[in-house]
């Protein structure tokens, strides 16, 4: 009888877990505010979620949160850990649209760059 119950709690486990990563339409539609700063608030979220900045520039993420975030680009291995009022900071060389994420709290804190 337990065997019955591990494929199903399996299944369950990897869709509760394929969504905790995905990037959050809502964010990518919004505006892009030209800037190449990024505010952690007490608030578990980037300030602003969505920001444009010219090819060759770098982005500072800046933690005022109680908490440790993270910041990690898709497409690099590289995780920025930062405690509260540290700062993490990427150059981005080449043109295009970078989903990050908070690597601690996934469902929530997520952002985009656009590099034009």
């Amino acid at each position: 009888m337990p065997s019955r119950l591990v494929l199903p709690a399996a299944v369950l486990l990897v869709v509760l877990l394929a969504g905790c990563g995905a990037p959050d339409p809502a964010v990518s539609r919004s505006v892009a505010v030209r800037t190449t700063n990024v505010d952690l608030p007490p608030s578990y979220l980037f300030e602003p979620a969505h920001i444009q900045i010219a090819v060759g520039s770098s982005v500072t993420w800046t933690n005022h949160d109680n908490f440790s975030h993270s910041v990690m680009v898709d497409g690099q291995s590289e995780v920025h850990l930062m405690r509260p009022g540290e700062t993490a900071q990427v150059t981005f060389s080449t043109p295009g649209d970078y989903h990050y994420v908070c690597t601690l709290h996934t469902q929530n804190m997520q952002g985009y760059v656009t590099v034009q």
